[in-house]
This record gives structure tokens, sequence and C-alpha cells, in this order.
């Protein structure tokens, strides 16, 4: 392998790893915009619940919510399979032809330390965060439908 040919795959992997960065910053803003969307849609259903009798708003809101969390939780595995398809099948195929291999270190070393204790991943943290406020929704969602059900009885 000639300097050319060895300096355009540095280049190519500087290009990829940043790319990679940028793609993890974009997964961190949508989960930001769906943290947020969810706040909002909880304080609505808090309000809505205190100001109104009839619940019909807040089983619409948590039925909303719930979908929310699906989409949400469905946009984590997502971002989780591409960044492990951009970084095992690109960056490590191009590490082979560099010198060294800092993903290929990195990700030895984030195994030994994953394998010898309970390392908490930030991808299982959002997903357990995701399925807590899903259930937060479904409990106000059954709430407000077993009042519809009382005040229909009693109507």
């Amino acid at each position: 392998m000639d300097k050319d040919e060895k300096y355009l795959i540095l280049e190519q992997y500087r290009i990829y790893s940043d790319a990679k960065e940028k793609f993890i910053d974009r997964q961190f803003s949508t989960n930001r915009f769906y943290l947020v969307l969810n706040i909002i849609t909880l304080l609505t259903i808090y309000i809505l619940s205190t100001l109104f009798p009839q619940d019909m708003p807040v089983v619409i809101l948590s039925f909303v919510g719930v979908a929310v969390s699906l989409l949400w939780w469905m946009n984590i595995d997502s971002y989780q399979i591409l960044i492990k398809v951009k970084y095992a099948k690109v960056l490590e195929y191009l590490e082979t032809k560099l010198p060294e291999q800092p993903y290929q270190k990195e990700y030895l070393s984030y195994k030994e330390l994953k394998k010898n204790s309970k390392l908490i991943i930030f991808g299982d943290f959002q997903k357990v965060l995701t399925l807590a406020i899903a259930c937060v929704y479904f409990v106000a969602m059954i709430y407000g439908i077993t009042n519809l059900i009382k005040y229909s009885i009693m109507a």
C-alpha cells in the first residue's frame, strides 16, 4: 500500500468517525425531544385531570402518550442498531487498514468492563425510562376509563 492510499484510508476513517459522532449527537437530540414531549404531555394530563371532571381528555392524551413512548422505544432501538452497524461494519473494517485500531481497543475495554461489573448502559437506561413513562400513561388511561365508566353508570 502506497502513501497516498494510506492517506485516503485515514481520511475516510476520520470522516466516517466524525459522521458517527454527529449521528450519536442526533440521537441525543432526538431523545431530548421525546423527553420534553412526554413532560409536556404528562403536565397537560395532570392539569386537565384537575380542571375538568370528565376524563375523556385524560384518556385521549394517555393514549397519545403510550403511542409516543412506543415510538421513542423504537427510535432508541433503531439508533442503537445503526450505531452498531456503523461501528462494527465500517469503522472496524477501516481500522484493519490502519496501524492502530482505537475503536477496536475501546470496544474490547468496554466488553471487559461490562463482563466484570454491572455496567449500566445509557441505552438501557433510556429504555427503562421510556417504559416507566409508558406505564404512567397506561395507569392514567385506566384511571380515566374507569372514571368514564363510573360517570356513565351514574348518569
